[in-house]
């Protein structure tokens, strides 16, 4: 499986081809207005999943009352891969997690360059783009007050002007990969949402579709911070395959490129899909659900400490820290065998293990 990191799908001597003229959207989905502010490599990209799945599920039940989990989204999906109880701190607790100064400037980002869009194309220029930002940064926190307390100790605003001035070296970076002049995107920060015949739906939020006049669909990301290193690409791109796996089921089309656009370091990572590539990520996703739903019938989420640890929010109710999972919100059954520890491991799953 090999990906390349290059501008978009072009000659060497020029910009991206114009996708024109719009086309219509997927059929089978719509955009998410309560998440337009986009999102930011996996923490912001959390944020904006995890707003549409809120409204989803305010859609089933009435109070704060805990709910099995329903759906799978790609950030869901990895939450679980790297550690169970995380997932279940996310998912089925709700705990509440601070807002980080880096998926909040991804947010901004995203805000900006799914706006630029709606200017004409001749006046999608640097200038104009730059200028979105202090509007969007506005939005955001009228949106969402919890981030204002980012800056809550920064009275003369200098930690703030530096802030902002890295969201506009992101967003000057972009048009030296893009060329947004000549590009009509066909979707911008579109919901999708699609049943597989086993009854798991896969929900998500694609930052941009673009759909050639031949009818063949991109898949575009956009990531703030940098491009991994090549052992670590394929990760990076789970995320893209689990929506090309929505886009095929919901329109029986493989789209004809993924593409993650790393700002952080000017890179372009593209992969071109096949079938076999999304079959295979689904029936990992139908393991991974399987053992979700064991982990939510016994109550067993396993902490699974790795690096990452470090930069979790939820270290004071994790047994790794000597803390202490608030009481499990669920009905409890008792695992065949004699206990829940028939639940298959994460790390297992995200393996391929019987997938």
């Amino acid at each position: 499986m090999e990906t390349s990191s290059e501008g978009t799908a072009q000659p060497e001597s020029g910009p991206a081809p114009a996708v024109e003229p719009p086309v219509p959207a997927v059929p089978g989905a719509a955009v998410d207005t309560a998440a337009q502010t986009g999102t930011e490599d996996t923490a912001a990209q959390a944020v904006a999943e995890a707003a549409a799945e809120t409204a989803a599920v305010s859609d089933l039940v009435t109070g704060p009352r805990a709910i099995p989990p329903a759906s799978l989204s790609p950030s869901r999906a990895s939450d679980f891969m790297q550690c169970p109880l995380l997932y279940r701190f996310r998912v089925i607790d709700r705990l509440p997690e601070k807002p980080s100064e880096a998926a909040t400037r991804g947010t901004l980002v995203h805000a900006v360059l799914e706006r630029l869009f709606d200017a004409p194309a001749a006046e999608r220029t640097p200038p104009r783009a730059k200028s979105l930002i202090p509007g969007q940064w506005d939005r955001l926190r009228e949106t969402r007050p919890e981030v204002g307390e980012l800056f809550a100790d920064d009275p003369e605003g200098e930690r703030l002007a530096r802030w902002l001035g890295e969201a506009e070296r992101l967003v000057e970076r972009w048009f030296t990969l893009e060329d947004p002049s000549r590009l009509e995107p066909a979707e911008r920060e579109l919901f999708v949402e699609a049943e597989l015949d086993s009854g798991l739906r896969l929900r998500g939020i694609i930052d941009r579709v673009d759909v050639a006049p031949t009818g063949e669909v991109r898949i575009v990301d956009y990531k703030t911070g940098k491009a991994p290193r090549p052992e670590y690409s394929e990760g990076a791109l789970f995320q893209m395959k689990f929506y090309a796996l929505v886009v095929w089921r919901l329109k029986n089309v493989v789209p004809r490129r993924l593409q993650l656009v790393y700002l952080g370091s000017g890179e372009v990572l593209t992969y071109d899909p096949v079938l076999a590539d999304l079959e295979r990520v689904e029936r990992k996703l139908l393991a991974l659900w399987e053992a979700i739903r064991l982990a939510t019938e016994t109550g067993d989420w396993r902490p699974r400490p790795t690096k990452l640890c470090g930069w979790c929010d939820h270290q004071a109710h994790c047994p790794e820290f000597g803390g202490t999972p608030p009481p499990y919100p669920l009905p409890v059954r008792t695992a065949d065998g004699g206990g829940p520890g028939l639940v298959p491991r994460a790390d297992a799953v995200a393996a391929g293990e019987g997938a």
